[in-house]
């Protein structure tokens, strides 16, 4: 009789644990999904779809304040130790990534239908093959996540690498044609910033590779986190 409670115990914040699993899975696959209908509606000229990023954004926002209040919930009531601290820890930094992802989605929808009032610039057909490589490393960390699996995550960090790389070359061609016609600097220039903030969403994915891998084995990377962008320029509006 006297086990019944106990059990009880482990039950319930078992559920809970699982619960903010869940809330993160939630929020990490609209979170693709926005940076998916950036993309889109860049490549597309889509003024629609690209408000609709920008109004869906709220959601996620949301659902970052629900995983801190579960997960500071969590601490407080059942002050978990080991592994499951880890969960909860990694739960509120991955929420906070994914938020950032957003955000960085719904910046590039922005800069969309600032684009979508200009002539078309020819490096727009490259960003997407860009946003689409962030999206796959989006997608896969956040696979890692929910199967805790550190093998995922730590091949995703890797390919961090490449959206600098695509980066770098970029931000040169887009200074060619700015220099080359002084009508290419206002496109161009949101075309940087778009860029910019993929190179961004790239880091926070890095970031919840670094979490995963943690929270799945209870040690770090150990290799030097890969860093290819060497544009030195602070862009992220």
């Amino acid at each position: 009789m006297t086990t019944m409670p106990a059990d009880h115990t482990v039950k319930s914040f078992d559920s809970e644990l699982k619960h903010l699993v869940q809330e993160i899975a939630q929020m990490g696959g609209l979170a693709e999904a926005e940076l998916a209908q950036a993309i889109d509606a860049l490549a597309r000229r889509d003024s629609e779809a690209a408000a609709s990023v920008i109004e869906s954004d709220r959601r996620i926002d949301s659902m970052e304040q629900e995983v801190s209040t579960l997960a500071l919930r969590i601490l407080a009531l059942r002050q978990p130790m080991a592994s499951d601290l880890r969960e909860v820890v990694a739960a509120i930094k991955i929420s906070s990534d994914i938020e950032r992802i957003g955000d960085y989605s719904k910046n590039i929808a922005k800069r969309a239908l600032q684009l979508n009032q200009l002539a078309p610039l020819r490096p727009v057909s490259s960003i997407p093959r860009m946003g689409r490589l962030a999206q796959q490393i989006v997608k896969d960390v956040l696979d890692a996540y929910v199967e805790k699996d550190a093998s995922l995550a730590l091949a995703a960090w890797r390919r961090d690498e490449e959206i600098d790389d695509l980066y770098t070359s970029l931000f040169r061609e887009l200074l060619t044609y700015m220099m080359e016609d002084p009508r290419n600097i206002g496109p161009s220039t949101h075309l940087l910033f778009i860029a910019k903030n993929i190179e961004r969403i790239g880091d926070h994915a890095t970031n919840i590779a670094e979490t995963v891998h943690f929270l799945a084995l209870g040690r770090s990377i150990e290799e030097t986190r890969p860093k290819g962008d060497t544009t030195n320029v602070a862009l992220d509006g």
